[in-house]
């Protein structure tokens, strides 16, 4: 038997191949289409699916890296331009990283999102163009 800890890695590892493909084609990933494509089982998908999103923030954001997990949106909130926005608890993270200071939904949200998603799609979109994921 697996142990969890190795679980929760080889989940976030497949995420990060996933992400960064999406990096590389300047897109985001709803999050029920990403936990198919990284073959996220159930039950509770996507619930292990924002557990493993916010790993990855955490240590992307101690390792000074884009946030890869920026590219996750939800399908419910949506900025002003119509683009998807990831769920609150992304916001409340953030806030807790120091890297927001602002509501979770808005102008302000989708202007951090945007940010981010900028970031990451060029930090990791380079690196999976160079074979250096």
């Amino acid at each position: 038997m697996q142990n969890p800890a190795d679980d929760d890695r080889d989940l976030q590892e497949r995420l990060r191949r996933v992400l960064t493909l999406c990096a590389a084609a300047g897109e985001t990933l709803a999050y029920r289409d990403l936990a198919q494509r990284a073959e996220v089982p159930g039950p509770h998908s996507i619930h292990r699916l924002t557990l493993a999103l916010e790993a990855m923030i955490r240590d992307d954001h101690a390792a000074g890296r884009p946030l890869l997990a920026a590219l996750a949106v939800g399908r419910a909130q949506r900025g002003a331009d119509g683009r998807p926005l990831p769920g609150r608890g992304f916001f409340h993270l953030l806030a807790e990283l120091g890297r927001y200071d602002g509501p979770d939904h808005g102008t302000a949200a989708a202007a951090c999102h945007a940010g981010e998603v900028e970031k990451a799609q060029a930090y990791w979109g380079a690196r999976e163009a160079s074979g250096g994921v």
